[in-house]
């Protein structure tokens, strides 16, 4: 989904002595967690308050501890507000799930697409040998709906979801937002894990359900009809899921993409070029992945220059992020200013906190002869401490003033962009979106435009549920102007507006592609046509 973690794991090193006695321990152990795990365990069992409480207690210690974007969209008092309200739903809260629901909750409303929320995986494992209980279709949201996005079954692909067991798919997915975390307040981010996971979202917040009543109006119909579904198992819808209909369309997001499958520039005309790029994983400085990429720019910008094209599209809608210096390098042809990754970052503490609730395969009391080096490597990356908060200082590599390319485009720039862009995918095009000679079309991103939280995740367990709890730690503001239309706590807003058309979506066509190019053909470049 998003930028791969810089993640803090206490798993490096090993002890090198070993007696026979934690030989004899160890395989203990091993008997212990094999025997335990023949005794599956359900969301739906009963989890203890006086549990609930103590992990609560942990979970809020952490984030005020270690969590830099705490407060980076939610004032205090707002966070004190969610705080009390997930104590009042703890107190009246009978099961594992519903304390899952509430953390899941409390996450989402600080706003990082880097925040997660994962079940341990005795729990993962049981949920998928479900067998039945699950909505069975995709949905995917188009032209302003909830659609059914799966061909050959009960319900027509395309039609338009009213309700499911009366309840309306308005709230439903209101209730489902909690699942997967965005920037800020952005919404349309979210609608990536819908149309992913919503049958397993459905079930965590409702429960299974033997059957799904319907209402929907068919495509291109004003008669509302009902329809009752079978459940299916948890296998079954991730199977109709890989069947969707709009596989061929939308596949690339989801695929693991070779190194050739990244990237790629078209010459469309004499006049205009194309450049995509589906990600930006390809390495640091020194791998060969990253090589070969800065070479493929190089020349692609070279022989834009030579053959004077004047109009460049850039789509990144596909791009949930990847590692530096990939989108700076990428952002140098695309600017004619100096510019750094970002104005400014920070952590919030001078050491790691909580060291003994970290995720590792080391007991707890060992941990702490393992952390020294990872905390003088924070230390060392933020060395300024201000009112309690230790930020980079200018010889980062993060304040390095990077210039434009000598063969940076000085033509108009269209970026393609989407909700599914995140991360070093949404820095890159908020700096790209922040040119004068660029225009924005598509839908707002998951990544914020002012900043995000991300570099280094941490991993906590959560001491009696288990419930793994991930967030990066590091609190960036990117070096972007201000926009009087951008809203700080929203992701990249477009220019205009254009999302895929219900008729698009029946035939796998762009309808972004196709608006840019007829705009593109409309400024007086008849060739933007021409194949």
């Amino acid at each position: 989904m998003v930028k791969p973690h810089k993640k803090l794991s206490l798993t490096t090193g090993k002890l090198q002595i070993e007696t026979n006695g934690m030989i004899k321990l160890r395989l203990t152990l091993l008997i212990f967690i094999t025997s335990a795990g023949l005794f599956a365990q359900s969301i739906d069992d009963p989890f203890p308050v006086k549990k609930m409480k103590k992990d609560w207690e942990v979970f809020k210690d952490i984030r005020k501890q270690a969590n830099s974007g705490l407060y980076k969209y939610r004032t205090k008092n707002q966070m004190d507000s969610v705080y009390a309200w997930a104590e009042k739903e703890i107190n009246t809260s009978t099961r594992y799930i519903d304390f899952y629901n509430i953390i899941c909750q409390v996450t989402d409303f600080e706003g990082s697409c880097h925040n997660e929320t994962n079940l341990p995986s005795k729990y993962r494992n049981s949920l998928r040998k479900e067998t039945w209980g699950y909505f069975p279709y995709p949905i995917k949201w188009i032209d302003g709906s909830w659609r059914i996005n799966f061909k050959g079954g009960k319900l027509p692909v395309g039609a338009k979801i009213l309700s499911i067991n009366q309840i309306p798919i308005t709230e439903i997915t209101q209730h489902l937002y909690k699942y997967y975390s965005t920037d800020g307040t952005n919404t349309t981010g979210k609608r990536i894990g819908i149309r992913t996971h919503f049958s397993k979202y459905f079930r965590w917040q409702y429960g299974r359900k033997k059957n799904f009543r319907v209402k929907y109006r068919p495509a291109n119909s004003a008669l509302v009809k009902i329809d009752t579904l079978e459940s299916v198992s948890y296998s079954d819808y991730y199977r109709n899921f890989n069947s969707r209909h709009s596989r061929p369309f939308d596949q690339i997001y989801y695929a693991d993409l070779k190194e050739n499958q990244k990237y790629k520039y078209n010459q469309l005309s004499p006049s205009t070029g194309l450049l995509t790029i589906h990600a930006f994983d390809m390495g640091n400085e020194t791998s060969t992945e990253h090589k070969t990429y800065a070479r493929f720019l190089d020349s692609i910008f070279r022989n834009i220059k030579e053959n004077n094209t004047r109009n460049l599209i850039v789509d990144v809608r596909q791009n949930g992020g990847g590692t530096d210096p990939n989108d700076l390098i990428t952002y140098s042809y695309l600017t004619q200013r100096n510019f750094q990754e970002n104005k400014e970052a920070w952590i919030q503490f001078e050491k790691i906190p909580l060291v003994r609730h970290i995720d590792s395969w080391l007991p707890p009391f060992f941990r702490p002869l393992f952390v020294g080096k990872y905390n003088k490597k924070f230390q060392k990356a933020f060395p300024l401490e201000k009112a309690g908060r230790y930020y980079q200082d200018s010889n980062s590599p993060d304040h390095q003033i990077r210039k434009p390319n000598k063969n940076a485009f000085t033509g108009q720039i269209y970026l393609l962009i989407s909700p599914a862009v995140a991360s070093a995918g949404s820095l890159f095009a908020a700096m790209v979106a922040g040119n004068e000679n660029t225009m924005t079309i598509g839908e707002e991103t998951m990544g914020g435009y002012y900043g995000h939280n991300g570099h280094t995740a941490m991993t906590y367990i959560l001491p009696k549920s288990k419930i793994e709890i991930t967030f990066s730690v590091v609190n960036l503001e990117q070096d972007v102007p201000e926009k009087t239309d951008q809203i700080y706590s929203r992701g990249i807003m477009p220019d205009w507006e254009v999302s895929q058309s219900y008729r698009d979506f029946l035939t796998h066509s762009d309808t972004q592609m196709a608006f840019t190019r007829k705009w593109i053909t409309r400024k007086g470049n008849p060739d933007a046509h021409t194949e």
